[in-house]
């Protein structure tokens, strides 16, 4: 008998990394609130901090800093692959073959850290550089003066962006950079269980972030606030949606109980760096769509997700929505990363059970007497 579908409050492990209190809408890295790691650390600090347990010191961040700038670069087999990807091709598709494809230079072997560094500081580098190509562009090399955040918009652009812009990029990798053991998160620990290499437990991961009950809904999001256009419409727009039993994307979560805290940061990120008249009619959409969910499913606590207001900022920064999951991989690319490294330290092989509903004691006839 099943007891709990979809592993729902099933504890598989032990961890050390990220803590979700879905009651109280609290997300901690290592010991740390989120709310406090955004208001003025850096991206490659909380990499530091997943990967290693600590906060870097300043030496150590020079350092570390150091060892992902030397690792931005793209090999020129990879360039030429991107080419010959039809321009049409999901660009998440695209980063999960590109990992693929530096896999098949990557040895057999414990997942380690220079894997985790070498896999996280390219992923901005391959999205940015099939984002050009596909758009009739050369690839920009990375820089080596920027920071994550800023070096990822100027791949983008061939600009330096606005400090506004770049902020508030560098707090949605921070936000986005792990989450628990999630569906990504699971298989990629699932894959490493095996004794496997960290560029295919990657691999993994990436696709099954692809779904958009996981991390697929930014985009359609950003969709949804377009076709309601004006915050008068929403009411309307929202219950001719529930009426035709569609799903309202970048509402509710598995996890929280209450309001997701990175949705709540990400709305006020986007207050600063966001268009004035799309986040009113965030804003609107959010309200209505929280009260009229509540009438529709009163048993059920449903609020904006981290996924509603990332693809405000998301748009914000001037990504298209085709880039929003790819972006999204870049940051969770160091939680994924990380969960990697603590599943090959402690490793246990992955093997659940299933509980089987079939018939039994089933005779085999004759083709003939079928």
């Amino acid at each position: 008998m099943i007891t709990a579908k979809g592993l729902e409050g099933v504890i598989v492990d032990d961890s050390a990394i990220c803590k979700i209190d879905g009651n109280a809408g609290r997300l901690i890295y290592r010991g740390y609130d989120i709310y406090d790691l955004t208001s003025s650390l850096s991206f490659e600090e909380v990499a530091y901090l997943l990967w290693n347990g600590n906060l870097p010191n300043e030496a150590q961040l020079k350092e570390f800093s150091n060892q992902l700038i030397h690792q931005r670069a793209i090999p020129k087999t990879l360039t030429t692959a991107l080419r010959n990807l039809p321009a049409s091709s999901n660009a998440l598709d695209v980063l999960r073959t590109s990992i693929s494809l530096l896999g098949t230079e990557a040895p057999l072997k414990k997942p380690d850290m220079q894997d985790a560094i070498a896999i996280s500081a390219k992923v901005p580098t391959i999205n940015a550089a099939f984002d050009r190509i596909r758009n009739g562009h050369e690839p920009i090399d990375p820089r080596d003066d920027l920071n994550h955040a800023s070096n990822y918009l100027y791949m983008l652009t061939g600009k330096i962006a606005e400090p506004v812009k770049a902020d508030a990029l560098n707090k949605y990798l921070i936000l986005l950079a792990d989450h628990g053991m999630n569906s990504s998160t699971f298989t990629a620990r699932i894959v490493a269980s095996t004794w496997s290499d960290a560029y295919s437990a990657m691999v993994a991961a990436i696709c099954a972030l692809k779904g958009p009950l996981h991390g697929g809904a930014p985009g359609p999001v950003l969709k949804m606030l377009q076709d309601i256009g004006r915050p008068d419409r929403a009411e309307e727009w929202i219950r001719n949606e529930l009426k035709s039993d569609r799903r309202l994307m970048g509402f509710g979560h598995r996890v929280y109980r209450t309001t997701d805290p990175r949705a709540q940061i990400l709305k006020q990120i986007a207050e600063k760096s966001a268009d004035k008249d799309l986040v009113e009619l965030a804003k609107k959409v959010e309200e209505t769509g929280v009260r009229v969910l509540q009438e529709y499913r009163p048993q059920r606590k449903l609020y904006a997700n981290v996924e509603f207001y990332s693809a405000v900022v998301m748009h914000s920064v001037g990504l298209s929505p085709d880039l929003f999951t790819a972006t999204f991989a870049a940051s969770r690319s160091v939680g994924w990363t990380a969960n990697i490294l603590e599943q090959a330290t402690n490793n246990r092989l992955i093997r659940p059970q299933i509980a089987y509903t079939g018939p039994l004691d089933r005779k085999v006839v004759p083709i003939n007497a079928r």
